[in-house]
């Protein structure tokens, strides 16, 4: 669910770099090490929920990153 407009949306913005590590490390599950795919990625049914609870349809089409993600890691940043 990550895509390389939020990567680069986030990688032009260091002052943002702490808040989207602290972001993305709280959507890894615990001990993300004993589950396949031993990658610290989000649950991919979890990241579909949040996706539909929060845009609506069916959780597909993502929607567009760049302006999006960065207005909520500057709030995050600042709560």
């Amino acid at each position: 669910m990550i895509s390389g407009a939020m990567i680069k949306a986030v990688v032009r913005r260091p002052d943002l770099w702490p808040t989207a590590a602290r972001a993305y490390r709280s959507f890894v599950p615990n001990q993300w090490w004993t589950r396949r795919p031993f990658l610290p990625v989000p649950d991919r049914d979890w990241m579909h929920f949040r996706m539909v609870t929060a845009y609506g349809g069916d959780g597909s089409p993502a929607p567009t990153a760049g302006h999006e993600l960065i207005t909520w890691l500057q709030w995050l940043k600042q709560n």
